[in-house]
């Protein structure tokens, strides 16, 4: 199996939970692995094609932006099982994932609601993806639902590895009144969690990733993406022959993205707020609330 990321998997976020699902599935599975930080969309295609060539049998092109190359250059090498993540395009060996990241996102959302003292939150992102966008959407519906007058603050960085530039985000709205910001933005979003600890009195959610014990005095908590077992379970379908290509659709119903409050902070959440957050997190299980996301 090969996996492609668009920026380094040293990021303890998006591309850090990939690659330990990558390590799951070597162990689980005794595959032969292989692991390239890509940064164009020519990079995409190339390694696309060089792992087909080479006869793997699973590519994966982790990220929104590595579905047009994977539609390229699937047909070419119909032995090899394509797929994207955060994507929807399939073909007879093209599949993407979808996460349902705004099942979380919203679950956040209520817990800043409900603990902003200013009345002011942040979202920040890396760049405008629409699932960036969409989760986005959904912190601030959680957040609006206990607190109808919030106000959210909503900055892109550009980019997805510039760790000042995602502090000068943070600082900026800091600076604006907010008081608790959801980030997600990779590795750059390692410098929200420093302007977050310079901050006084402020909050940070982390993303994709566990990222409770980055700054655990100020973080909330973190919505994550269990990767590792989302990649396992495609890995192991490719692996005994069952794998049929289909738009793949992965939420909280599927326990693949959750809200993980973190626990050194648990006594600073409302018994109240903890009881709403598991109200909603029991309907989205059962597939009987979606989150808004526009």
């Amino acid at each position: 199996m090969a996996l492609l990321t668009p920026g380094p998997v040293s990021d303890q976020a998006w591309n850090g939970g990939a690659y330990q699902g990558l390590l799951r599935i070597r162990d689980s599975l005794h595959a032969d692995i292989s692991n390239i930080e890509t940064k164009t969309p020519a990079e995409f295609e190339e390694n696309f094609r060089q792992y087909g060539a080479a006869g793997y049998d699973l590519v994966i092109g982790h990220g929104f932006e590595f579905q047009d190359a994977a539609q390229r250059v699937a047909p070419e090498y119909p032995k090899t099982v394509y797929v994207t993540t955060s994507g929807d395009r399939t073909g007879p060996n093209l599949a993407g994932i979808t996460f349902n990241f705004q099942d979380g996102a919203y679950l956040a959302g209520i817990v800043a609601g409900a603990m902003t003292r200013s009345g002011t939150l942040g979202v920040i992102g890396g760049t405008e993806l629409p699932p960036v966008k969409s989760s986005f959407a959904a912190f601030a519906a959680g957040a609006r639902s206990v607190h109808p007058t919030v106000k959210v603050l909503t900055s892109y960085i550009g980019n997805w590895d510039d760790v000042s530039a995602g502090k000068e985000q943070a600082l900026a709205q800091i600076n604006r009144g907010a008081d608790i910001i959801f980030q997600n933005a990779d590795a750059a979003g390692l410098g929200v969690f420093q302007a977050v600890k310079e901050g006084n009195g402020t909050y940070v959610f982390g993303a994709n990733s566990d990222q409770n014990g980055i700054a655990p005095s100020v973080t909330l908590g973190s919505v994550v993406i269990d990767l590792p077992h989302a990649f396992l379970m495609i890995a192991r379908e490719v692996h005994d022959g069952h794998f049929a290509p289909h738009p793949i659709v992965l939420g909280a119903r599927e326990h693949v993205v959750i809200l993980v409050l973190n626990p050194a902070l648990a006594d600073r959440i409302p018994p109240r707020i903890r009881a709403a957050v598991d109200s909603v997190e029991g309907r989205l299980e059962r597939g009987t609330f979606t989150p808004p996301t526009s």
